[in-house]
């Protein structure tokens, strides 16, 4: 991707898989993806992309400076911060990279941000939209819970320890009594994603990716251009983006399919993961006929149900 940043991707599944692009949420690489939701998606046939977003893991560091906490606070991006069409982009290039011509597209928190604009912005790449606890850049709507705001507001983690700590301390917050979380497993990944980009946050890659969602502003208008059938899932118990954004989301894109999960909040956990990826696959059965019958001739060859 010679034209912008340089993209760190990861790919699993058979190469004749039905593509599939997961994008990543505030501050997470691609390791985020829990592998039950990977290894889900690959057994349903898919080609599983996933990727590091700019300013995150080992994809490029933005070099422009990163917003102060006062313009994060007050939502007044730098003039020269990227947004996310410029992130879209990103996606875009991958896709082009990889010779991929459609791709069914899933986005979580920011990254749903992405994949809505990209699906807004590229309509002939994306075949389906899932949108996972996201919302529009509407003001009135999925805004955080004050008590987040504080703790999303902490300067980076100058550490490893403290970066794990950090992560385990904010997953208490947001994450959900009914479904919760595997303490070891969190432990584990904020630990290896430290190693993989951790050092890159102390110098302003987090709040850059923040610019960009401020600089982007009210999607709303853009959203109803999507064509691609979309499905918005989102938490009734999230914290970081309340649940009015999801719900504002499916209602800005024509024809939109809402889920919204008794007990879910902001986060992937092990008791919602099996639920995603069957709502995932059943929208790309649905909106491709192409990906019934690749699915399906995957499936039967894994030895499953033709």
């Amino acid at each position: 991707m010679p034209a912008g940043p340089r993209i760190c991707y990861r790919t699993d599944g058979p190469a004749d898989g039905v593509p599939l692009l997961l994008v990543s949420g505030l501050g997470r690489d691609l390791t985020a993806w829990p592998r039950r939701l990977v290894d889900g998606l690959v057994d349903n046939g898919f080609r599983v992309i996933r990727f590091d977003n700019r300013d995150a893991g080992r994809s490029s560091q933005i070099p422009t400076p990163p917003p102060s906490l006062l313009r994060q606070l007050l939502a007044r991006p730098r003039p020269d911060a990227y947004d996310l069409g410029d992130m879209a982009a990103d996606a875009h290039g991958l896709l082009d990279h990889l010779g991929i011509d459609r791709a069914h597209v899933v986005g979580v928190s920011m990254g749903g941000m992405i994949a809505q604009t990209l699906a807004a912005r590229h309509p002939g790449r994306v075949a389906s939209l899932t949108s996972i606890f996201s919302t529009t850049g509407a003001r009135g709507v999925g805004q955080p819970a004050v008590s987040t705001i504080a703790r999303l507001a902490r300067r980076p983690a100058a550490t490893r320890e403290k970066a794990v700590e950090r992560h385990l301390a904010l997953l208490a917050h947001i994450a959900s009594a009914t479904f919760p979380p595997d303490h070891a497993l969190e432990r584990a990944w904020a630990a290896a994603a430290w190693h993989r980009g951790g050092e890159a946050r102390t110098r302003g890659a987090v709040a850059r990716q923040i610019g960009a969602v401020q600089a982007s502003g009210d999607r709303t208008a853009e959203l109803r251009r999507i064509t691609a059938p979309t499905l918005v899932v989102h938490g009734d118990t999230d914290r970081v983006v309340h649940p009015s954004g999801g719900r504002a989301t499916a209602e800005a894109i024509p024809g939109a399919r809402h889920v919204e999960i008794a007990g879910m909040a902001h986060h992937l956990a092990p008791g919602v993961l099996d639920r995603l990826v069957d709502l995932i696959s059943d929208l790309a059965r649905a909106s491709d006929p192409t990906a019934v019958s690749t699915v399906d001739a995957q499936v039967a060859r894994a030895g499953g149900p033709a």
